[in-house]
């Protein structure tokens, strides 16, 4: 099986770095799905065949909610889907629960980030579409959760019984290869991609080509 990865862009690039790094991607996987900011959704979703979507979106409706964004927003400007409490961006699990229902009312996906197996046993009530495990600690870190955590990873396949993919300071092809082996459906990156010289290298080594 293949492992579903999701990119990351978080703020690290900026207009046309934005464009390139996401060339660069939908390169060598078209499948890959990327995280970038709201303002570069729609010149992404409509330049590449990559599996866009928003780094976070309120649960608000259309009307006076200045400063927010709304799912409706994201979804006109191609986005696929949205990402949703990120370490990064932590939000309450009522909000959390409001937004996903949201974004399912109108077909927008959504990618839920946790910190820990309790938090991943509370957020899968919600059915999300995709949910990723972080610990926190190791986000933007140099150790893997595969290497530092693999038995955290183990008993998540065990316990949460549902497929979940892992992120946290994953940066080789090995670390892929053990996070699948342990029950992870793939993995999330993020620094690993966007801070690197070389990243089409870098992209391809994780991947094993």
């Amino acid at each position: 099986m293949k492992p579903i990865i999701v990119i990351n862009f978080k703020t690290y690039k900026q207009g046309k770095d934005v464009l390139k790094l996401a060339r660069i991607i939908e390169k060598i996987n078209k499948d890959i799905i990327i995280g970038v900011q709201a303002n570069d959704l729609e010149e992404i979703a409509k330049k590449t065949k990559l599996k866009v979507y928003a780094q976070h979106v309120d649960y608000f409706k259309t009307g006076r909610h200045t400063g927010y964004i709304i799912p409706e927003a994201v979804k006109k400007d191609k986005a696929k889907g949205t990402f949703l409490n990120h370490s990064e961006h932590k939000i309450k699990f009522n909000v959390l629960k409001k937004a996903i229902n949201r974004c399912k009312k109108i077909k927008l996906k959504t990618i839920v980030f946790a910190s820990d197996l309790k938090e991943a046993k509370k957020i899968k009530k919600l059915k999300p579409d995709y949910l990723i495990i972080e610990p926190p600690e190791l986000v933007a870190g140099k150790i893997s959760v595969s290497k530092t955590k693999p038995d955290l990873i183990k008993n998540i396949a065990k316990k949460l019984k549902t497929k979940f993919l892992v992120g946290a300071g994953i940066k080789s092809y090995e670390d892929v290869k053990i996070a699948m082996k342990l029950g992870a459906s793939g993995i999330a990156i993020s620094s690993a991609i966007t801070k690197a010289k070389n990243p089409e290298k870098v992209l391809r080594n994780l991947l094993g080509k």
